[in-house]
């Protein structure tokens, strides 16, 4: 009975295999499983795409809430605003006019020698700052007594080298050879970079005073051979280690014509720019001075 019994069975799993063979729905049910399973395998992964753009717009979200909260620099008023009154410390926020009528720059602080790393690695390359004892043995002492304010340039042969002149939207005084290469450099900022030159504006050149902080150090300001630059009126906060864009790119413009960036001080100041050491050394060779 039992060997009877299996051959029956055997007949029966023989008979369902062929049936299986022979009927081609039976394939096409395994392969439409087979592709909603792939199809089920993609959603998955859109979905998990999905949630992690949507973790990323929620990023963004966060970052552009801080930065709306975030505080605005303070506006910088145009060049015409109101000289202090004598003997009061230059704000930072308002400028003086200088004796020749151009505009008189912001105060500096003392600690502003060393070149910081980030600068040093990216600008001012073979660009060297002159010190006040090169600028003294080129130009002269500006004038006998100093203080933290701007006063008078009197040294007569660093008169007759100054000038007040236009320069793109703004007025300064600056050594002459210095006024012919920002106008060299702004011309070619002009063709290149309309945006930026068109945004340019200026916190002073000339103003004759020491450093703050320091009884000793003497601006580079004294000799007019520095000058402090804004865009769109409103001027880089010194020593926070943050630069706006367009002054970087006015730093290789700068940099091309021999001029050194204020970005490379210990305490950085990215809106000041002034004459390096080797043009200045090149335009007294030269008998421009």
């Amino acid at each position: 009975m039992s060997i009877i019994l299996a051959a029956v069975a055997f007949a029966l799993v023989g008979d369902l295999l062929r049936n299986t063979e022979l009927d081609p729905n039976v394939g096409r049910i395994d392969r439409a499983t087979q592709q909603l399973a792939k199809q089920d395998a993609e959603i998955q992964d859109l979905r998990a795409e999905l949630n992690s753009f949507k973790r990323r717009v929620t990023d963004l979200e966060g970052k552009v809430k801080e930065l709306a909260e975030a505080p605005r620099p303070e506006p910088v008023p145009p060049s015409s605003a109101v000289s202090p009154p004598p003997g009061e410390p230059v704000s930072p926020q308002s400028f003086s006019i200088d004796q020749f009528g151009g505009i008189a720059p912001p105060e500096e602080t003392e600690n502003m020698t060393e070149p910081m790393q980030l600068a040093k690695k990216r600008f001012n390359e073979r660009v060297i700052r002159p010190t006040p004892a090169v600028l003294r043995e080129v130009l002269g002492e500006p004038r006998s007594v100093y203080s933290t304010s701007c006063q008078p340039v009197t040294n007569p042969k660093l008169l007759r080298t100054l000038e007040s002149r236009d320069i793109g939207h703004f007025r300064l005084t600056m050594i002459r050879p210095a006024l012919d290469s920002l106008g060299q450099i702004m011309e070619r900022l002009r063709k290149e970079e309309p945006d930026i030159y068109a945004a340019i504006g200026t916190a002073g050149a000339l103003c004759a005073r020491y450093v703050r902080g320091s009884t000793k150090s003497v601006s580079s300001h004294a000799w007019g051979a520095a000058v402090d630059l804004t865009l769109k009126k409103n001027l880089d906060r010194m020593g926070d280690d943050n630069t706006q864009f367009g002054l970087v790119v006015l730093a290789e413009f700068f940099n091309d014509a021999g001029w050194y960036w204020g970005a490379g001080y210990s305490r950085e100041d990215s809106m000041h720019f002034e004459v390096g050491e080797a043009l200045l050394r090149k335009w007294a060779a030269e008998g421009k001075l």
